[in-house]
């Protein structure tokens, strides 16, 4: 069980907010862009091997994020702590916001964690995350900017034993406008596979921040997946960044153009 403490995190701010002015209406968010854990929390009895794994962070998602960031000159929040010590994609009642297991790796740090300990991970990793979103969005409405939610990820090629055939997923819950002009593009491409809701879905729980600011705001939102092992280098980052940012830009340039495009997309 984890010591109390007055507070978990390291100094510094609990979410990362990379260029806050930008001009796009595009705003990327990267809620499993680190596997830091805040030293107040030990290494939650794991090895060097499984911190460095896809169960502590989306491998390459955050050096994606900030190209194409920097390609759209968008604003990125990103969270800055390990999605074992709270995953920011949960909702704070999901018993896999802090998994005590995850895929088959045991996580004894998370074992058995009392209800105060669990608040203050809350209180001090997932409110501040969502409240750092939610602050920049409201900026952007009082300045008059269009918002566009895209939150990147990446998953690994095998899980559970099984391998994931898709390179892209494109997901969405309720609201599949951007999505669907995305796959319709995306359909084109001959290099990479890409698949609706996939390799997850809302069903698993995994659309939790495009319903909290996408949905919950009615702005245009989509979720990106790209697998891994593609965007594990500085070759394949760049290869990726360029693939995305042409997506998102068709698809944006579409959707402003015809709005009720989603009814003649797939």
């Amino acid at each position: 069980m984890v010591e109390q403490h007055s507070s978990i995190l390291d100094r510094g701010e609990p979410a990362a907010v990379v260029n806050l002015d930008g001009a796009s209406p595009f705003l990327f968010v990267c809620e499993h862009s680190s596997n830091h854990i805040p030293a107040a929390l030990g290494n939650f009895g794991l090895d060097e091997a499984a911190l460095s794994s896809h169960i502590a962070w989306d491998i390459g998602a955050a050096t994606l994020s900030k190209r194409l960031s920097e390609a759209f000159d968008a604003p990125l929040v990103e969270q800055r702590y390990s999605r074992l010590a709270y995953d920011c994609n949960r909702p704070s009642f999901s018993p896999e916001a802090i998994p005590a297991l995850s895929e088959r790796v045991a996580v004894p740090g998370n074992d058995g964690l009392s209800e105060s300990d669990r608040q203050a991970r809350i209180e001090q990793i997932y409110l501040p995350f969502h409240a750092r979103i939610s602050n920049l969005i409201d900026q952007r409405v009082r300045r008059g900017r269009e918002t566009v939610l895209v939150t990147v990820h990446s998953f690994t090629p095998v899980f559970m034993e099984v391998r994931r055939v898709v390179d892209l997923g494109v997901l969405h819950d309720a609201d599949r406008q951007l999505s669907d002009v995305i796959l319709s593009l995306a359909a084109r491409a001959r290099e990479y596979i890409v698949k609706r809701i996939q390799p997850y879905g809302p069903s698993d729980g995994v659309t939790h921040t495009l319903l909290l600011h996408g949905i919950g705001r009615s702005i245009k939102n989509v979720m990106l997946e790209v697998r891994n092992d593609h965007i594990e280098g500085k070759d394949g980052q760049i290869v990726w960044a360029d693939r995305l940012a042409m997506l998102l830009q068709e698809a944006y340039d579409v959707t402003e153009i015809s709005p009720n495009l989603k009814a003649r997309c797939i």
